[in-house]
């Protein structure tokens, strides 16, 4: 198996699960539905195709969270193209200034392809949300999109830290720095019953994107821990010289 690494960075994202109808949340990171629909989109897998859908569907997700961001709050009013008439009020949810390092593990031939694809998308790429554009590439810098050694978490833990340099100058009393991994627990994996670790269910396993037929399934998710070493830490003061000994009273002993 090999494994495709991506930085997701842009000033918005939006990554609904659960969203309906005029409320549109966000989860804290990335979804794999998101994920995976923007790599259908690089490949340009059109959304009633199924069976294309399922191969991608088929590879394992992880997430790190290099840069959490803030929650925004948006307000959105539209009228009717023909009548004129208001549409309901709609409530947005993003991320804002975010960071993430999404990747997934696969066949060696498949996740050449998507490498391949994310360099010369056929559709650009969002972050959730079409008005949610990366604000970096998401290839990885130095060749470190793609890795034929290690499975998504040995990758993840390995990778350098992706946050923005303002965001680690924050930390830089910190030599290094512990990142969430939300990692996928596979259904036939038996990782579920030997790690010791919280798991989640969430429901974003991407069945159809068909907008006549939307179906997603659940998966299982484990939450760890990395630590990567902080680029812009400060170096270590320097050890000081011993204070020597001293007892002002030793000039009375020759009294």
């Amino acid at each position: 198996m090999s494994v495709l690494a991506l930085q997701l960075a842009g000033p918005l994202q939006s990554w609904g699960a659960t969203s309906r109808f005029a409320r549109r949340t966000t989860e804290n990171a990335p979804t794999k539905s998101g994920v995976i629909g923007l790599l259908a989109s690089a490949l340009g897998i059109e959304r009633g195709d199924d069976a294309g859908l399922a191969e991608l569907a088929a590879l394992r997700f992880a997430v790190r969270v290099d840069q959490p961001g803030a929650r925004l709050r948006d307000y959105q009013s539209a009228q009717h193209f023909d009548t004129g008439e208001s549409m309901p009020l709609s409530e947005r949810f993003y991320l804002v200034d975010a960071v993430f390092v999404a990747a997934v593990e696969g066949p060696a031939p498949l996740v050449g392809r998507l490498h391949a694809a994310v360099l010369a998308p056929v559709y650009l790429p969002y972050l959730g949300r079409r008005s949610c554009p990366p604000s970096r590439p998401l290839d990885l810098p130095d060749n470190h999109s793609v890795h034929h050694d290690g499975d998504l978490e040995s990758v993840l833990a390995r990778l350098p830290w992706r946050a923005s340099d303002w965001h680690q100058q924050r930390h830089r009393a910190r030599p290094s720095i512990d990142l969430t991994v939300l990692a996928e627990i596979p259904p036939d994996s038996d990782r579920a019953s030997t790690s010791p670790v919280r798991a989640d269910v969430l429901r974003d396993q991407p069945l159809s994107f068909d907008a006549r037929h939307r179906r997603h399934g659940l998966r299982t998710i484990r939450t760890t821990t990395v630590t990567v070493p902080n680029p812009h830490a400060k170096p270590s003061p320097a050890a000081a010289a011993p204070v020597p000994a001293h007892d002002p009273t030793t000039h009375l002993d020759s009294a």
